[in-house]
């Protein structure tokens, strides 16, 4: 079973690597996927496994956690924006407490400008000022480095925590021992006490506390695609329960109520209609605009809005089964997994901060007993390596890049269930595609009707209409159908007789008819050259024909055949514009297959396959070097599309195919299929350009803060260090949501 811990505390991915291997830990745990910029874990574990339990581990190591449940979601929200006024208030007071010590630089730098009276008292009211700063609104970060610690790592916290420490330490050393020397809490002679550094310990804290609250105000923009859906959620149904119609909460609506909406109004859950017709704007589920028509017995959605009509229909699915519910679960699964280039960047993390604390102490040797420093300088330039190095943006390079691309490709109608079919989808060399129901409609329809001199079509669909009318045979419906569409009544039909795997017979006004294969028709009729050639030319077509004889006389043929999707034509082509190879797989005879194919504009066909055998044919495509995408929409290809290297469910076909496939594209249209590719491309190229400018970040900014390039003039101070790596966060997350501009726009 799977786990969705809400956490907090969390200050960066070392925060969220620690909190996976503490759960990881657990018996009965099989994985654990902690996403910081989510702020979730997801556990997968076995029965025996408590939920309490799980949240009760995640709080050991130092953190907050509590279990979510459908509906969760938006109180986690909730959460989130308490968290955000929560920091918001740290940043005021850090900032209100830390603004006298800037003015105190400033009387320091320009003693012309009015107050230079309260320089002797500078360094107690810095002190005053800075400890409730150090210590009551920077103590998270302190549990942070002491949580670290007990669990043998460090953290962000651990640098943040040792950098301030330092400078205030430092500071209090110096001053007192300034105090004690010359019996004074003030500078004497009107001077300024020289060597305090409380400033740059409050500094450094503020700083990174507004790098935090952008990040968190950035994070929300993110994830504000599961906001957005969560909106869209209905709060009240009409139901019709003791013959009376009355409102109810959402939540109390259950299967098999009878549900009235009306005209402009939103449906509150999933079902089908029982009586009514109406058009319903389903744009907030496919991303298509155009509404939809509905009548007795076709499938609603919840959520949706209902546009022109009054209907009834019976509730079929509540609460985390809707069709809204999965796709905020399916998005919001994809928002918190993790990508496998993040594995990289957790390997990094978990490494970098004792790293840069070595380095920190390198410096800090280097500088005072090598290169003869002083005390301070070397202690402040320790205290910039240490601060710069945080890496919170190499944590959220990944996770932020995700959060964004999976929200994107839902509002296109196109759900990424996860990291892993995003990078897949990038790699992707070929694309097998089922036929029917996939490339085609997956509903046979009449397209031709040829009758002989002396017939009309009219009487060739009136009597075969009347003889499928009694028929289990597949074809006939596509005949029912189209004799309705013209208007055409069926005759009574007597003496009806079926010969499976050929045809059918019947007497109608005292006359035998029959109707079914051309080779059926072919045995009991002659049939000239003119309308076998015609025959022919529709199954080289791709078409099934039908042959009608009376009394053993030709009287004419019907072309039924499974209508291509419109957009399957500009789906290859897009495809083959990205590079991508196309193949089609069916069970259809070779020459039904090939002319569909070549409708389309593909070239590799697979035909008579059988059902079980579809997966054998992917791993086929896979052996010669492929990396293979399956789409399709049936139970029959789910073993496929979880062969395959990455499985695209169409969201129109099967709740099997869609739980298979690692993509689902919500609307009935093809050209999600290149759009779901563009957009992983684009996303994954964003996650590997956050990679890199987090790394070059490091790389630049340690070497500057170790005062490497002291020489050319160029220092770091730790406050200022503090602000560039709060910075550095705040840009990732940034650069991920410049996606939302950048990325492919919908099809």
């Amino acid at each position: 079973m799977k786990t969705k811990l809400a956490i907090s505390g969390m200050h960066c991915a070392s925060c969220a690597g620690i909190i996976e291997r503490e759960l990881g830990k657990v018996d009965g745990v099989e994985m654990a996927s902690v996403n910081f910029a989510s702020e979730k874990a997801y556990v997968t574990h076995n029965d025996s496994v408590a939920v309490d339990a799980l949240a009760s581990v995640v709080k050991k190591a130092g953190y907050a956690a509590e279990p979510m449940t459908h509906g969760d979601s938006s109180a986690h929200s909730h959460m989130h924006d308490h968290s955000v006024q929560h920091v918001t208030r740290k940043v005021i007071i850090s900032s209100i407490l830390s603004a006298p010590m800037l003015y105190f630089m400033l009387l320091d730098f320009l003693p012309w400008m009015p107050g230079n009276g309260i320089l002797p008292y500078a360094g107690i009211l810095s002190l005053l000022l800075t400890t409730p700063v150090q210590f009551i609104i920077a103590r998270d970060f302190y549990k942070g480095m002491w949580s670290g610690l007990r669990m043998r790592t460090f953290n962000m916290d651990s640098l943040i925590a040792i950098g301030t420490s330092v400078a205030y330490f430092y500071s209090l050393v110096i001053y007192l021992v300034y105090a004690a020397t010359n019996r004074s809490l003030i500078g004497i002679d009107g001077m300024m006490i020289e060597g305090l550094y409380f400033e740059t310990a409050s500094f450094l804290i503020t700083f990174v506390l507004i790098g935090k609250l952008l990040e968190a105000k950035a994070k929300h923009k993110a994830s504000s695609a599961i906001h957005k859906l969560m909106e869209l959620q209905a709060k009240t149904a009409r139901v019709v329960r003791d013959d009376k119609t009355i409102d109810v909460a959402i939540d109390q609506v259950v299967q098999g109520d009878i549900v009235v909406v009306r005209p402009g109004e939103k449906l509150p859950v999933d079902g089908i209609i029982m009586s009514g017709y109406s058009s319903i704007d389903e744009s907030m589920i496919s991303g298509e605009s155009i509404p939809v028509e509905k009548r007795a017995g076709d499938k609603v959605i919840g959520s949706t809005l209902n546009k022109n009509g009054g209907f009834e229909y019976k509730v079929t699915a509540v609460g985390a089964d809707t069709t809204l519910s999965r796709i905020i679960a399916f998005v919001e699964e994809a928002q918190g997994s993790k990508a496998p280039i993040q594995d990289f960047a957790d390997k990094v993390s978990s490494w970098f901060v004792p790293a840069v604390l070595i380095v920190a102490v390198l410096t800090f040797i280097v500088w005072y007993f090598i290169l003869g420093a002083s005390f301070t300088a070397a202690l402040m330039t320790f205290t910039a390596v240490v601060v710069i190095a945080c890496p919170c943006a190499l944590g959220l390079a990944t996770p932020t890049a995700l959060m964004v691309g999976a929200g994107l490709a839902a509002e296109q109608g196109i759900l990424i269930k996860g990291g892993e079919p995003i990078e897949k989808a990038k790699r992707l060399t070929a694309v097998v595609f089922d036929k029917t129901g996939t490339l085609t409609k997956g509903e046979p329809r009449v397209t031709d009707i040829h009758a002989q001199d002396g017939y009309t079509k009219e009487g060739v669909m009136l009597v075969a209409s009347s003889l499928e009318r009694y028929s289990e045979h597949p074809l006939a419906e596509a005949i029912l159908d189209r004799a309705k569409q013209d208007g055409i009544d069926n005759s009574p039909v007597e003496n009806f007789s079926a010969h499976p795997g050929r045809g059918i017979r019947g007497t109608i006004n005292d006359e035998i008819y029959q109707l079914g294969s051309p080779s059926y028709i072919r045995s009991i009729a002659k049939i000239d050259k003119s309308s076998l050639g015609a025959i022919e030319a529709l199954e080289t077509e791709g078409k099934t024909v039908v042959g009608l004889a009376k009394e053993g006389q030709y009287v004419g043929s019907i072309a039924v055949a499974d209508m291509v999707k419109s957009t399957s034509k500009q789906a290859v082509r897009e495809l083959r514009a990205l590079g991508i190879e196309t193949w089609m797989i069916t069970g259809d005879n070779q020459r039904t297959a090939r002319a569909v194919a070549a409708s389309v504009g593909i070239k590799n066909v697979i035909a008579e396959t059988k059902p079980e055998d579809k997966a054998a044919a992917v791993q086929e495509i896979q052996s010669k070097g492929n990396v293979v995408a399956m789409v399709g929409d049936g139970i029959n290809d789910a073993p496929a599309l979880a062969s395959a290297d990455l499985g695209i469910a169409m969201g129109s076909g099967t709740d099997v195919a869609m739980e298979t496939g690692g993509i689902v594209i919500m609307r009935d249209d093809l050209r999600g299929v290149a759009q779901a590719i563009r957009l992983s491309k684009a996303t994954t190229g964003k996650i590997y350009q956050n990679l890199f400018f987090a790394l070059i970040y490091n790389v630049i900014g340690i070497p500057i803060a170790a005062g490497v390039f002291a020489g050319a003039g160029l220092v770091l101070k730790p406050e200022i260090a503090g602000l560039a790596m709060a910075l550095s966060s705040v840009s990732v997350v940034t650069s991920s949501l410049l996606l939302k501009v950048t990325a492919p726009r919908t099809i």
